[in-house]
Order: structure tokens, then C-alpha cells, then sequence
């Protein structure tokens, strides 16, 4: 066993570095997990990952640990910047770091479909399990999705292929990491909080062509200027024609074939048109057929908080897209939608400009109500353009608002362009809480 003996250092105490921490444990090494969270606040998993032999330093003990304790080598989780003193001190003393998706990586026993992009990840990740698995190709899915790849790496052995949901935070810190097949979603604004431009972010996410060569096969998306890719390539796209795969009036045409109608389908607007593409190029690739891979595809519901229909009352539809956490959600949302639009957006300030859907969301929306950190930044931009609702940090006032001056036909979208950390614990508990206040809505 490589790390045997080993006496190794997970910097994170979250799913990834947990995962990293009791499969390296497995492998007879010594481990230590440095999170600089405060002790009472990961009691629980102090005392449950003890009984496993696996030590954790927290608060400002874990950041003296890294500036002497003496380790062979760092296991890096993705939901640690890099820039940290944590980080920052096991590099000045040269001690070998990897990410945790390199770590698995190099303990997976089959091929690995990577899927990444700024939206629609999670749910392409699971329309290629679904579909594979129902098509008789044995797989799970995991990594950024959850859970995380180590903690599902021991059962490569036995699939056919691991199914694998990638983000830029991930893909930082490969060396070796190799998809058989990746999947390039789309890219777009995101994540300005962690990384000082938008070439950094598109540095970090298109490193999951590096490694492959020209016996692995590319999906991608056909709209975005990719630099030249050693893989082979399929192409898809609902927006504009030339594609593999294309959309035209509701119907999915593989080079000129009819594939999949998106009312059979579970899914809505054109962006998971998109997300049923890029698994439909998946199964080709792994050479099944459309009359395969269809009835699965059709039969996926998504998981909630995406354009997730809550309720019709009085005529309006009332629609959870929580997990729209960037201006390209809100955008595809938008066009998702064939009704005039109550938008409810705002929330944490990651540094996104809003000025590119100020047009949409003239055109789309009867009127905006926008709250959280962005609720002045948003209205100052499209208060020319239809009416603005402020309601500063209540999402129970957005909601009775935007109850308020909807009309029968309409529809109320939460979509809110940015994380929810301003208000909320996750996009998941925003999205609750709207659904809670909208179930609670009287009649008109």
C-alpha cells in the first residue's frame, strides 16, 4: 500500500475531507484532519472519526498544527481555498499536497464519465446514472454531487464505469485525473468569490481535457470557443444549429435523426434540453442506442430547488430555482419559462454583474422583487426598465409581494442569481422556505 505508514494531513473536515480521511485510514496510514472551524462545532465528528483512529485539530490549533506538524503528505478538500494559511503554510515548507479527486483517483479500478460546467451538473450526473444503469452499464454516481468519490472509489472494481460530477474547485489540484469521457456543460459567470477573475475560474474548469488523449471522447457544448481538445468530440446545443445533437421546436435530432420529444420528459425549458443531450452523447459514446437510453431519460424527475413547480394558485404557477445561484441560471430560467415572469432575485454579493440580463429581464418579467446584499445593486440597474420591488432581507415579504402582483397566467420565479449565504444556510434552506411560503398562500 502507497500510504501505508504514511503520516498524512486532510486539510477540511467536510464530506470530501472525511471521505479522503477514513479511506486513507483503510490503507493503514496515519491520519490527521486540520479544519480552523471552531471545536464545538464539529464535536460530533471529532468524536465519531476518533473511534475510527483518525485525529482532528480545530480552530487556530489546526492552523499551529500546519505551520509544524510533521507530515508526509496534504490531502487538499475542494471547499478549501488554496490561498488560506492553512494551505498556504504546508506549501512554504514543501510538503507534497493533492486534491482529494487526485487522491481517488488513483484507486479507481474502471474508466470515469467527468461531468462538469457552471450549471446543470448535478442533474446531467444523475440522467447518465439513471440512463446507464437502466441500459445495463453498472455505475454510481458521486464527487461533487455527493457522496464524495473516496468515499465510493472501493467500488470501482465492480462497475462498469464511475459517473462523476466535477467542479473547478476539484479540478485546481489534479496532476494525473483522466476522464475516459468528459462532459463540457457550458461555462459562465460563477464563483468571483474565490477566484480574482473570470480566466482563472475557465483556467481551473477546463482542465478536464488535460489528461485525455486521443482515445477518449469529448461531449460538449457547442456554443462555447473551446481551445483545441485532443479527445474525440460530439457536440450539442438548444440554442443555435451545427451541432450533433440540436433542438428544433421541442424536438432533440441527433445529425438529422429524431431522438427525444422534451414532452415526454419530466424536464422543463431548453437549458435541461441541453442536460439530456450531453447524456444522450454519453450513451452513444458508450455505443447504446436511443431506443436504450430514452425510456430512462424520460422517465427522471429532477431534485427540487431546479425550475421546480411548487403550486398553481389562482392561475399562477409558483416556481423553485434556488439552486440558481449565477446570472446564467437566471438567464435560462428565463427563457424556460413561456409566461410573463414575477421574479424573485438577490441574495449574497459574489461580485456578478447583472447588467447582461437587464434586457431578458425587461422583456420576460411583468415586475422584479429583489432582496438580500444585491436587493439596491439589482434595483438600481432595472428600475428603468419594470417595476422593483426592494423588500430588503425578508423572503416572507418577497413572497406576499410577488403574490401580490402576479395575475392569472403568470408566473412567480425564484431565481436569484447568487449563493444564499447572506440569509440562509444553503440554496436547499432557501428553497424551503420559499416552498413553505408559497404552500402557505390564501386564495385570492
Amino acid at each position: 500500500m502507497r500510504y501505508e505508514n504514511k503520516n498524512i494531513a486532510v486539510l477540511g473536515a467536510g464530506e470530501s475531507g472525511e471521505a479522503a480521511a477514513v479511506l486513507l485510514r483503510q490503507e493503514n496510514a496515519m491520519i490527521t484532519i486540520l479544519d480552523t472551524a471552531e471545536e464545538n462545532k464539529l464535536r460530533k465528528k471529532i468524536d465519531a472519526l476518533g473511534t475510527q483512529g483518525i485525529r482532528v485539530i480545530a480552530g487556530l490549533a489546526a492552523e499551529h498544527e500546519s505551520e509544524h506538524g510533521a507530515y508526509d503528505l496534504g490531502i487538499l478538500s475542494p471547499g478549501i481555498d488554496p490561498t488560506v494559511p492553512l494551505v498556504q503554510n504546508f506549501i512554504r515548507r514543501r510538503i507534497e499536497m493533492i486534491g482529494e479527486l487526485e487522491l481517488a483517483y488513483e484507486m479507481c479500478a474502471c474508466p470515469i464519465v467527468g461531468i462538469t460546467g457552471t450549471n446543470g451538473k448535478t442533474t446531467t450526473t444523475q440522467l447518465v446514472e439513471k440512463m446507464l444503469n437502466a441500459s445495463g452499464v453498472k455505475t454510481v454516481a458521486c464527487g461533487n454531487i455527493g457522496p464524495a468519490f473516496s468515499a465510493k472509489v472501493r467500488e470501482s472494481a465492480d462497475l462498469d464505469i464511475v459517473t462523476l460530477e466535477v467542479s473547478s474547485f476539484q479540478l485546481e489540484t489534479i496532476t494525473r485525473f483522466r476522464c475516459g469521457i468528459a462532459v463540457w456543460l457550458g461555462f459562465a459567470p460563477d464563483h468571483l468569490d474565490r477566484y480574482p477573475s473570470m480566466d482563472e475560474y475557465y483556467r481551473a474548469k477546463i482542465r478536464i481535457f488535460e489528461n485525455q488523449t486521443a482515445e477518449d471522447w469529448a461531449v460538449i457544448n457547442f456554443r462555447d470557443k473551446l481551445p483545441e481538445l485532443k479527445a474525440r468530440k460530439i457536440t450539442f446545443s438548444a440554442y443555435v444549429p451545427g451541432a450533433d445533437f440540436e433542438l428544433r421546436e421541442g424536438l432533440i435530432f441527433f445529425r438529422g435523426e429524431r431522438v427525444l420529444a422534451m414532452a415526454d420528459t419530466q424536464l422543463r425549458g431548453s437549458h435541461n434540453a441541453e442536460n439530456l443531450m450531453a447524456a444522450l452523447g454519453v450513451g452513444f459514446v458508450r455505443g447504446l442506442s436511443f431506443a436504450q437510453m430514452v425510456p430512462p431519460l424520460c422517465e427522471y424527475r429532477a431534485l427540487p430547488h431546479r425550475c421546480e413547480l411548487i403550486r398553481t394558485l389562482n392561475g399562477v404557477e409558483y416556481v423553485n430555482d434556488s439552486k440558481g445561484t449565477n446570472p446564467d441560471s437566471v438567464e435560462k430560467a428565463l427563457h424556460s419559462e413561456t409566461r410573463p415572469v414575477v421574479l424573485i432575485a438577490g441574495g449574497k454579493d459574489k461580485g456578478f454583474e447583472y447588467d447582461l440580463l437587464t434586457d431578458l429581464v425587461g422583456q420576460r418579467c411583468r415586475a422584479a422583487v429583489v432582496l438580500g446584499e444585491m436587493a439596491d445593486r439589482i434595483e438600481a440597474l432595472w428600475k428603468d426598465r419594470l417595476p422593483v420591488v426592494n423588500v430588503g432581507w425578508s423572503l416572507e415579504r418577497a413572497v406576499a409581494r410577488a403574490h401580490e402582483i402576479a395575475q392569472p397566467g403568470d408566473v412567480v420565479l425564484l431565481s436569484p442569481g447568487t449563493s444564499s449565504f447572506d440569509m440562509f444556510k444553503n440554496y436547499a434552506d432557501r428553497g424551503n422556505q420559499f416552498r413553505a411560503l408559497v404552500n402557505a398562500l390564501p386564495s385570492k
